[in-house]
């Protein structure tokens, strides 16, 4: 008898989460970025803005920055799973494992994956009046004045702590590093001559790059972008290997039914057949990726991988947040 109640119950359940999927959504959903506004933000902006045309409803966005952007994850996590709460993160997804001693969410297992978005090299820039105009006159710069500059970072875990991080190990010098609550702010300190230098991603430093407001001395994919065909990838000015890419990427929380997993993954892939989408993100140095990965199982594989590529990284450079 018991075994029958729990079976009907199991039914009754399922029906209703399956009538619950075909209303989907009968609201807004709200979209929480980890930063402040900056490219993050401006990647979510732009994806839920065409995701909103099969849903026929807006998506709301709410800004919960944080160290590491660790915040708007958990909040995620412990959300309730009726796919009106979800989150875009970028590579900080699979490099806050090895950063963080406590993290109060695991990526691979408090989360329903949606998919992959795109792409985003980064850029090594400075503010405008830095004495070296070149990156062979930075390197050398560093090396004499290493004591002197300032290189500023979104927060531990960001993606410009990350390229940060990896470039004074590529050039074997310590630099003083400043972290601020986003990357807004420390782009604002950036162009005010308060920090000297930044490794950022190209959806938050093209328009600068463009206007004269920050030195550029380099991008960091394997080949130049097309929305800043002026400047050198690291490679081809001989730091070989030096490939960073900030990939982004939807969740949902652990227990989303599939259902309304299907239709958010479907309209985000949807999204990314856009072709005003594509020229969005083309234009601030972005690869958009293919539709069939924006699929929950294309971002569960990404996602291992990458924890399993940079953890080591990380904990062999000996960098730990609290």
């Amino acid at each position: 008898m018991k075994s029958a109640r729990t079976a009907v119950a199991a039914a009754l359940l399922a029906v209703a989460f399956g009538a619950t999927a075909q209303q989907y959504p009968t609201k807004s959903p709200t979209l929480l970025v980890p930063f402040a506004p900056g490219p993050t933000d401006t990647v979510g902006r732009v994806i839920v803005q065409a995701m909103e045309k099969p849903f026929g409803r807006s998506f709301l966005v709410e800004n919960r920055p944080s160290n590491g952007g660790i915040l708007a994850p958990e909040l995620v996590a412990k959300a309730a799973p009726d796919g009106y709460t979800i989150l875009i993160h970028h590579i900080g997804m699979a490099t806050t494992p090895a950063l963080y001693r406590q993290l109060r969410y695991n990526p691979l297992t408090d989360f329903e994956y949606i998919g992959l978005i795109n792409d985003v090299p980064m850029t090594l820039i400075a503010r405008s009046n830095f004495p070296a105009a070149n990156l062979k006159e930075l390197l050398a710069y560093l090396k004499s004045n290493k004591d002197k500059v300032a290189l500023a970072h979104a927060g531990i875990g960001a993606a410009s702590h990350l390229c940060g991080m990896l470039f004074q190990s590529a050039i074997e010098t310590e630099l003083l590093t400043v972290p601020y609550k986003g990357t807004g702010p420390a782009m604002n300190d950036l162009l005010g001559g308060q920090t000297d230098l930044m490794c950022d991603q190209t959806t938050n430093t093209t328009g600068h790059i463009r206007g004269g407001k920050v030195k550029a001395y380099g991008i960091t994919s394997a080949r130049r972008a097309a929305s800043l065909p002026d400047i050198p990838t690291m490679e081809e000015q001989g730091m070989k290997g030096f490939q960073v890419g900030i990939w982004h990427a939807l969740y949902a929380p652990k227990g989303t039914p599939k259902p309304i997993i299907d239709r958010l993954s479907g309209a985000l892939q949807e999204a990314l057949r856009d072709e005003t989408v594509k020229k969005r993100f083309a234009d601030l140095g972005a690869e958009t990726f293919p539709p069939e990965r924006g699929t929950p199982d294309a971002l569960r594989a990404h996602l291992k991988a990458e924890i399993d590529k940079w953890g080591p990284i990380i904990r062999k450079a000996g960098v730990y947040a609290d």
